[in-house]
This record gives structure tokens, C-alpha cells and sequence, in this order.
């Protein structure tokens, strides 16, 4: 029997063991959803931090309980480790690191590469290597498939390579990763179909594409998408305060129209990686080919944009009240890039406090999720949230809409709110939104 037979059968019997590389917020709830349907899994991370959290029952995904990751681990059905040799007992490697942007916006694939280097030392016959960490298109084919090769070992033959783009949406309730299609690419028609067979034991749905270049750039679509029409959003924001009328209500009626219209809000900008970090991913392949792709190029500039705009508004609304915004106290509330979920990552609420630190006298943040910030240069403690602090501020931006603050009391107590989420629905007294 070849190797694509052995590993097809094995992963029907639910006999293929799993390895997933990197326990962040995709590959975690993917651990734990193989797991649970009944494949061992082993948990690679070289965080030896995060790997003792896991063990010791402490929670750092905010999808994820850590219970359910005990109960795994008591079952047998999940060993997270820092040993690389867990890659040579394992017939499906799958790659969820990072893919972040260096400072000159290009792409940083080097936790790729690191991670297909380690792969290669341990690449067996009749193993299934797929990729999900976000890339630009011909990642897979172009600088996984080549350090792969390094091993003596082909692809199609020997092992089999494909692209899934991970969707994960953290904190999304409604869509857990099982709920979410997936879309996988492989290198050749028997690594599509592996990859197909794995992850339909798990996803409610499968689709499967010609390559992986098509399901790279199926991600980065879907991204730029999000990115070009909340750049909208935000340019419409500052269209509609010079009109005098609200952004807010604007979109409220526009989403009547039953067809060709979906809403899309505008903020203090992006966060996460897939916004504002995926589309540029494009733009750089773009360019590598000789195209400039000017709609994304423009989209993210706009929503970049979005800091220094709410805080030019926070000192014109201060100078209508008589305070000079350098002489002014401004608490920033909440400073991670989603609503209730506890992630820094190019959050824009980081912009608004470096640039505030260098305009106003005071400056304080308070999150529920986050009690301290040390990062990009800012060092700070958050403030305890009552009534008596609350209203010792110029101006409370909120920058974040996190469900567990009451903002029935910070109404209340503040001498005056900004609001880049639209948490009050309509302007009043000592309200005034984006």
C-alpha cells in the first residue's frame, strides 16, 4: 500500500497522529477540536511559558477554556511540549505561527521558515505537512515546499504539502473554527484530498481549490475586503462631522436596502493581524510582480490615519470647552484592538496613547483585560475604575468597547467622553461620538 493510502486510512480510523505548531489563538482551538473528535494531538510550542500554562490549567485563549484542555490531557488525547522530536511520531503537521510585519511593512515569514526547518529534520515518508499561518501567495509553494525538499524526500511521493487559510475569529461565539468552512489547496491532487479528508472529520464544511496559490490569496481577499470597506467607514466618519450630520445614523439607514449594502462601522482604526497586517501581504507580492495596488495601499493609510484624526478631535471638542488639550488629564478605555477579547496586536488604542503621551499633561488607560501595558514604549498601570477617578479627566476616550464596563456610571462621572464605538447610540450632554 503507498503512503497516500496508509495516511488516508489512518486518518478515517482516527489512527493519524497530529502535530500543531504554535499554540496561539489558531492553533490551540484547532488542538483542541482534533482532540475532542478523538485524534491524538501533540501541542508543539517553543514558549516554555505558554506550554506550563497549558499543563498547569491557566487560560491564555480567550476561546478556549483551560478545563477542556486538562480533560484532554488527562484523556491522553493532547500533550503539549516544547520537544521537537514529537515531529518524527506524527503523521499531519500543521503550521499556525506567526506572520507579522516588519516595521517597513514588509512580510516577516521567518517563523515560517524556522518552523519548515525543523519540519524538514524530522519529514518521514507518508506524512501530510499544511500550512495556516497567513502569507503572501506562493508561500507555500515557493518557501515551504523547497526546505521540504532538503530532506531527499518529493512531494506527491513521499510526503504531501497543502495551504488551509486559518479564519479563526476570536471571542466569535456564533462561529467557532468548526463552524467556519475551510478551504484547502495542496500542491498536488492527493495532498488536496488528505487535507480535505482530515479536516472534514472536524469542519462542518470543506472546500477544496486547484492550488494553494488560490487559497493563499483567498485569505487575502477576504481580508482586504474588511480592510477597504472600514477605510470607507472611517472616511465617511470624517465626511459626515464636516457635514455636521451622524456617520452612525447614516449607515442605520443605508442597511435598510435589502440588497447590494452591508454595513460596515467605523473606529479608531484596525487591529489584530488579519486587517491591517493580511492585505499589505498582497500589496508587497503585488509590487514583487510590478503592480502597485493602489486600493490597498490608500485603504490602510486611511485607517492608520484613524489615531491622529480622534485625537485632533479630542482637542478641538476641549478647546470648545475652554481646555487646552496640553494641559488637559485624558484616560484612554480600552487599549486591546477587539471588544472583550485580550489581544494587543496592532491595536490602534497603542497609537492613540503614544501620541497622547506626547500632547497632554496626564494620561492614563483602564482595560478590563489588561492591568498593565508594556509595549511600543509605553509603561503604565490601569487605573481602578470608580466614579471618584473617573472623573478626574478632561476627556475619556473610549477607544474600546469591552461588555464588562459600566458605562451607565462612566456616563455619569465623566466631565466628557469621546466615542469611537458608538457604545451610546446618540450624542448627549457629555457625549460625543466619532
Amino acid at each position: 500500500m503507498d503512503s497516500y493510502q496508509v495516511l488516508k486510512e489512518k486518518i478515517e480510523n482516527k489512527q493519524a497522529k497530529i502535530c500543531i505548531v504554535g499554540l496561539g489563538y489558531v492553533g490551540l482551538p484547532l488542538a483542541v477540536a482534533f482532540g475532542q473528535y478523538g485524534y491524538f494531538v501533540y501541542g508543539f510550542d517553543t514558549s516554555s511559558s505558554r506550554i506550563e500554562k497549558l499543563k498547569n490549567g491557566e487560560k491564555y485563549i480567550v476561546d478556549v477554556e483551560a478545563q477542556t484542555v486538562l480533560d484532554l490531557i488527562n484523556k491522553d488525547k493532547f500533550l503539549p511540549t516544547t520537544a521537537k522530536s514529537v515531529l518524527g511520531d506524527c503523521d499531519v503537521v500543521i503550521i499556525c505561527v506567526p506572520t507579522p510585519l516588519r516595521k517597513v511593512k514588509i512580510p516577516d515569514i521567518s517563523y515560517v521558515v524556522k518552523a519548515s526547518k525543523m519540519i524538514k529534520k524530522y519529514l518521514k515518508e507518508g506524512q501530510l505537512v499544511i500550512l495556516e499561518s497567513t502569507s503572501f501567495p506562493t508561500t507555500t509553494r515557493e518557501v515551504v515546499l523547497p526546505v521540504l525538499r532538503k530532506s531527499g524526500l518529493k512531494e506527491e511521493e513521499d510526503f504531501f504539502l497543502c495551504f488551509s487559510p486559518e479564519r479563526v475569529n476570536p471571542g466569535d461565539k456564533d462561529f467557532p473554527p468548526t463552524k467556519i468552512p475551510k478551504v484547502v489547496g495542496g500542491l498536488s491532487e492527493e495532498s488536496t484530498q488528505l487535507s480535505s479528508a482530515l479536516y472534514s472529520k472536524i469542519m462542518e464544511e470543506v472546500f477544496t481549490v486547484s492550488s494553494p496559490e488560490v487559497a493563499e490569496t483567498s485569505k487575502l481577499l477576504e481580508n482586504t475586503f474588511r480592510l477597504v470597506n472600514i477605510a470607507l467607514a472611517n472616511e465617511f466618519a470624517i465626511v459626515c462631522d464636516k457635514l455636521g450630520i451622524s456617520v452612525w445614523e447614516v449607515i442605520e439607514a443605508a442597511k435598510t436596502k435589502p440588497f447590494g449594502f452591508m454595513p460596515f462601522y467605523p473606529g479608531p482604526g484596525t487591529g489584530g493581524h488579519c486587517i491591517p497586517c493580511d492585505p499589505l501581504y498582497l500589496s508587497w507580492k503585488a509590487k514583487k510582480l510590478g503592480f502597485k495596488t493602489k486600493m490597498i495601499d490608500l485603504a490602510s493609510y486611511i485607517n492608520h490615519f484613524m489615531p491622529k484624526y480622534i485625537i485632533d478631535k479630542v482637542e478641538e471638542l476641549l478647546r470648545e470647552k475652554e481646555v487646552a488639550l496640553k494641559e488637559s488629564s485624558v484616560l484612554v478605555l480600552g487599549v486591546t484592538y477587539k471588544k472583550d477579547v485580550k489581544d494587543l496586536r496592532e491595536s490602534p488604542s497603542l497609537d492613540i496613547i503614544e501620541q497622547l503621551q506626547k500632547r497632554t499633561k496626564k494620561l492614563d488607560f483602564y482595560d478590563p483585560l489588561i492591568p498593565y501595558l508594556e509595549i511600543a514604549g509605553i509603561h503604565s498601570k490601569g487605573i481602578d475604575f470608580s466614579a471618584d477617578n473617573l472623573k478626574n479627566y478632561d476627556c475619556i476616550v473610549i477607544a474600546t468597547d469591552h461588555s464588562d464596563v459600566d458605562y451607565d456610571i462612566l456616563q455619569k462621572s465623566a466631565k466628557f467622553i469621546f466615542d469611537t464605538r458608538n457604545v451610546y447610540k446618540h450624542d448627549f450632554g457629555n457625549v460625543k461620538r466619532l
